[in-house]
């Protein structure tokens, strides 16, 4: 059986993933992603690791029996130019890694921390012990997080949040979240407008869809008012680009963690993550979507992977199939 790796956050995990998998699976790895080279690759084989999957490596793919993403986003993959045998299989583990950065990201905004250090640097000591005018900021004791999405990641949050006393609410498309520890309420996405009034911290992790894309506007963010903060996981799009530029600009919220984009790079490490000015925002902390990449998530993942590779060796089912759909 031949695997096509295209994923390169595995990596540094390169060794763990061979041992896992059974001897008569010959491993191919492409440590950048280069279309030309993957669609020549992608003719004879099984089975394709990675999150991109573009028309012509679909087509080129004749006998894919699975591509396993080496996340939980399946928005770069073609489905349509897949052969009728493909299974395409995703993975998770990254929701310990995010609620992490969740809370780190809500503590240093409702914290001031960010204009803090950039004001220590030009040694101004921007705090209300030295200086008149500055507010007392509060903890996270009480603060209410709205969770747009509550998935593997908004339960984990809010474990982390609960712990520090904060409340929460939830929206998701169909109304329903599982586990309620820790949720005041919680309603379908009809209730958005109620969330985003009532939250002090507003988590976006939904998943990107034609339903999703736009979401949160000018008027949403305006609901959420001059206090409130936006933490966006899920994916660049979910946020209008300009409406949120313009909302932090003009103080109509008080800030945003961006941990995913509006651009990405295509080659190499460069690229302008957005058509805005949001690195000139002072109230602003911008990440290269790094909030699920730890050690940990990626460990776990290579687990899934090749628990998967091995149930298509044994002509077992498989987990985590998102298609077809069932």
């Amino acid at each position: 059986m031949k695997v096509v790796v295209g994923e390169r956050n595995l990596l540094p995990h390169r060794e763990l993933l061979v041992s896992l998998l059974p001897s008569s699976v010959e491993l191919s790895w492409h440590p950048t992603f280069d279309e030309a080279a993957l669609v020549v690759d992608l003719a004879d084989a099984d089975v394709y690791i990675g999150g991109r999957v573009t028309p012509a490596m679909a087509r080129a793919g004749v006998g894919l029996q699975l591509v396993h993403t080496g996340g939980a986003g399946t928005d770069k993959v073609s489905f349509d130019d897949l052969p009728a045998i493909t299974q395409v299989a995703n993975t998770f583990h990254h929701e310990d890694s995010i609620a992490e950065y969740i809370l780190a990201a809500a503590v240093m905004l409702r914290r001031g921390l960010i204009a803090q250090d950039s004001a220590l640097r030009s040694g101004t000591w921007a705090t209300s012990v030295y200086q008149d005018g500055v507010p007392q900021p509060p903890t996270m004791r009480g603060a209410m997080i709205g969770y747009v999405g509550f998935g593997h990641i908004g339960r984990r949050t809010a474990d982390l949040m609960g712990a520090m006393g904060a409340r929460g609410c939830a929206v998701t498309g169909s109304g329903r979240v599982g586990d309620t520890a820790g949720l005041d309420w919680h309603a379908d996405i009809s209730e958005l407008g109620r969330l985003l009034k009532e939250s002090d911290v507003v988590v976006v992790s939904a998943p990107l869809n034609d339903r999703t894309t736009g979401m949160i506007g000018a008027a949403e963010l305006a609901q959420l008012g001059p206090d409130g903060l936006v933490i966006n996981v899920g994916r660049g799009p979910l946020v209008v680009e300009r409406d949120l530029y313009e909302a932090l600009e003009a103080g109509t919220i008080a800030g945003a963690a961006i941990d995913v984009w509006y651009r990405y790079p295509s080659v190499g490490d460069h690229a302008e993550p957005s058509g805005m000015p949001f690195h000139q925002l002072p109230n602003v902390l911008m990440t290269p979507h790094t909030s699920g990449v730890t050690r940990d998530t990626f460990v776990g993942r290579v687990h899934d992977v090749a628990d998967n590779i091995g149930r298509l060796v044994d002509g077992r089912s498989l987990e985590r199939v998102v298609w077809p759909v069932r």
